[in-house]
């Protein structure tokens, strides 16, 4: 937990990409906090100094280099034992000079799908995630019955052709037949778009049709083992800090956090605010999206809370 004893440290970094499409990562020396684990390069924030200024001078006296500072990817807050730090990183694409680690720092291109294998501080592991995994996850809303099984599917395939890549199948009451139906079809539409679904609730039948299983927090707490092979991706709803590191300690590969606002779905239930997602997201290194009252415009503010994106319904939903 945070106590007042903590600094509050801010680290600006760069999510620097070549012309290849690789990213540059550099090793912590040795005498340093978590020395060994390879991190986005950068540095702390100087009083008196903007985030562009602190980014382009710790680049040049760590790498050599004249940046052009691009645009936000995410910021993380992370609670360390004494210290809570906020990393505010930034997109480079443009720079001067050849990079090269003036510090004794070992420096390494990486292709994009190789980032996951690099050992990270906590704070580093959602940048992966951000430059990575899709940024919007849908939860779909229940057909309102059987006669309208067909219209949602045509509803799903109209909100895959905007770009989702992640998808949540939830349906809650249905009878296991009409559920299997339903949701073997959504996999064929999910797999043409190249988006990814998931399952809410049902191992057996994520497991049986090869997909991707969504826990409700209920259910997360009640499990000691990963129910999904290591291969499907596992996600958990989350509402406090216990629930979040029981997902992590499960192998989840994602959380939801929320509703950040008021939603018409739990009338009565107040949002709890981005202050306190941001006090959720720094006790887990998961990806985890924001969901409640949410939608495409919400992205790059969730993304400054240190979300992965935003999870939805109605926001998401054609």
């Amino acid at each position: 937990m945070t106590t007042g004893k903590s600094r509050h440290i801010e680290v600006m970094a760069a999510a620097i990409t070549d012309a290849r499409g690789r990213v540059l990562l550099a090793r912590r020396t040795e005498g340093r906090d978590l020395a060994g684990l390879w991190e986005f390069p950068g540095g702390k924030r100087e009083p008196g100094e903007s985030p562009e200024q602190a980014l382009v001078r710790e680049l040049r006296e760590e790498l050599g280099i004249e940046v052009e500072v691009g645009a936000p990817l995410i910021a993380v807050a992370q609670q360390y034992p004494h210290k809570r730090l906020r990393l505010d990183v930034r997109h480079v694409t443009r720079w001067r000079g050849i990079p090269r680690g003036h510090e004794g720092q070992a420096l390494a291109w990486v292709p994009p799908a190789k980032l996951p294998g690099y050992a990270m501080p906590p704070a580093d592991r959602p940048v992966v995630a951000a430059l990575l995994q899709p940024d919007r996850y849908l939860v779909t809303p229940m057909p309102a019955s059987p006669a309208d099984d067909a219209v949602w599917l045509d509803a799903l395939q109209r909100a895959l052709a905007t770009g989702l890549r992640r998808v949540q199948v939830r349906l809650p009451g249905m009878d296991s037949a009409r559920r299997r139906a339903l949701v073997a079809a959504a996999a064929d539409h999910c797999a043409l778009a190249g988006a990814e679904l998931l399952v809410n609730g049902d191992a057996a039948l994520a497991r049986d049709l090869g997909l991707g299983l969504h826990l409700p927090a209920a259910q997360l707490r009640s499990l000691t083992t990963r129910p999904v092979p290591a291969h499907a991706s596992l996600a958990a709803s989350c509402h406090d800090i216990e629930e979040l590191r029981l997902a992590e300690a499960l192998g989840c590969d994602f959380a939801i956090v929320g509703p950040v606002n008021a939603t018409p779905t739990h009338p009565g239930v107040p949002g709890i605010g981005w202050p306190a997602f941001e006090a959720l997201r720094e006790h887990a290194s998961l990806p985890i999206y924001a969901i409640g009252g949410l939608g495409l415009d919400d992205i790059p503010d969730a993304r400054q809370h240190g979300a992965q994106g935003v999870a939805a319904i109605r926001g998401l939903w054609s």
